[in-house]
């Protein structure tokens, strides 16, 4: 296996990219810099913890259509083929022949899912094949039983995140709050699944609640009210921010 790699710039330049956070962004390099010359890596909970990157930081490189992942864990560089060209004298095949059998290339070199290997309903790439895994612990579990489901309630499908796995959001809102919420994404999906945890509340939207919640914690964080308030710490503020949201939707 070669060990230098090259990232085409038409990939790291492009606004997709680089509206994710600084530290998904390098997830992306270290994940591409360790898989074999085809792309694949089979390790990347390890090359997570040795960055002390995040599972959502994962999900995020899925669901902006960076990675795809196998049921048994391996993730491959969607675009591997337009950063890298390796050549034949020193090229070295995946040993993961199972699951490149899975994928298609395109004609710009991008792989993609193979249509033959979908269910029938689930979309492809031309919609939104990172996030469809070929298993149940990424983006949530594909459902056999919903081969005949209605597209645009596939596309509504909550999925679990978070720590604790109980925050339900779509695909959709998880692209909306990352744009949203920028660099304090990690933190707020974290934060709000623990106060779930702790508290057992109930949320008819997962999504706006984190949204209110963020900008009552950006309001409490202020100067002006951090003069009126007494100090407390980052963990005792975002919990009593939760727990007046929590009061004020009882009385709605």
């Amino acid at each position: 296996m070669a060990e230098r790699r090259m990232f085409a710039k038409t990939i790291i330049d492009s606004d997709s990219f680089l509206d994710m956070p600084l530290s998904t962004q390098a997830l992306y390099f270290h994940l591409s810099m360790r898989a074999d010359d085809d792309g694949f890596i089979n390790n990347p909970k390890k090359i997570m913890r040795m960055i002390g990157a995040s599972q959502n930081e994962m999900e995020l490189l899925m669901v902006k259509k960076f990675l795809i992942s196998f049921e048994n864990g391996v993730v491959v560089i969607k675009h591997w083929k337009i950063h890298n060209y390796i050549r034949n004298d020193r090229y070295k095949p995946t040993i993961y022949a199972g699951e490149k059998a899975l994928l298609e290339e395109k004609a710009n070199g991008v792989y993609q899912l193979s249509t033959k290997c979908l269910p029938v309903g689930i979309p492809n790439d031309n919609q939104m094949d990172t996030q469809v895994r070929l298993g149940k612990d990424r983006l949530g579990e594909v459902s056999m039983e919903g081969q005949n489901e209605n597209p645009g309630k596939k596309k509504n499908q909550k999925h679990k995140h978070g720590e604790y796995q109980n925050v339900l959001l779509t695909d959709d809102e998880i692209i909306k709050l990352q744009d949203y919420l920028g660099a304090d994404y990690d933190d707020m999906i974290q934060e709000f699944s623990e106060g779930i945890a702790m508290r057992d509340y109930k949320y008819k939207s997962h999504y706006l609640a984190i949204r209110k919640w963020y900008k009552n914690r950006k309001v409490i964080n202020s100067p002006l009210q951090q003069k009126k308030s007494p100090q407390l710490t980052r963990k005792e503020k975002s919990m009593n921010i939760l727990k007046e949201f929590v009061m004020e939707g009882a009385n709605e």
